[in-house]
């Protein structure tokens, strides 16, 4: 089995490509997904977290926001919350890897939004990258209300280049000209990825 890793900048339109690669079938692993779930109440990195950085918690599950604020100025204790979390993220990761196997298609897609940035395309056969317009990014993020314009630059100056990871990518999917532009961009891909040798497995 071929392992697709799926990238971009925030508001970019990585979530809705994603989308559109399982809505054709293909098993997709949503990292954001898998974190809020080991911080949701009976998650798997609740215990380890709580113990190490104290009154975290809130109705049984890691409040991120007090979490950031522990960690934010403190190297080394971002440096404690990645020793616990990344082990963590890592299995949920090889068990996606194994039940996608099981599922008999030739690829499968890892959704990743920091994939350059921690090394994760290293481990991924072919890399895709979802990108659009700077002025259209910056629209999008700011529709949403959830930020201001300079929280989101501060996220955006510790991403790597759109341009980079352009460059670095097999394929790039532009999610500039609607839906369906983008839908005929992924099926592309499924279709060279499905003509493609299965010979290699990541499994």
């Amino acid at each position: 089995m071929k392992i697709l890793g799926l990238t971009g900048s925030i508001g970019m339109g990585k979530s809705t490509t994603a989308k559109m690669f399982a809505d054709a079938g293909l098993p997709v692993y949503d990292a954001d997904a898998e974190v809020h779930a080991l911080y949701a109440p009976g998650g798997a990195a609740v215990g380890p977290l709580s113990e190490r950085f104290g009154d975290i918690l809130k109705n049984g599950g890691v409040d991120r926001a007090i979490l950031r604020s522990k960690v934010v100025d403190d190297p080394d204790a971002m440096k404690d919350l990645e020793a616990i979390v990344h082990p963590l993220v890592g299995q949920t990761q090889m068990n996606f890897r194994q039940q996608a196997v099981e599922s008999k298609r030739s690829f499968a897609v890892l959704d990743i939004p920091l994939l350059f940035e921690t090394g994760g395309d290293a481990r991924c056969d072919f890399v895709a990258v979802v990108t659009a317009p700077a002025a259209i990014q910056k629209e999008r993020v700011l529709s949403r209300g959830e930020m201001s314009e300079d929280q989101f630059e501060a996220i955006r100056s510790k991403q790597m280049a759109d341009a980079e990871k352009r460059a670095r990518a097999d394929f790039v999917i532009s999610t500039a000209f609607g839906f369906d532009f983008t839908r005929a961009h992924v099926q592309a891909i499924i279709d060279l990825m499905d003509s493609l040798d299965t010979g290699s497995d990541h499994g």
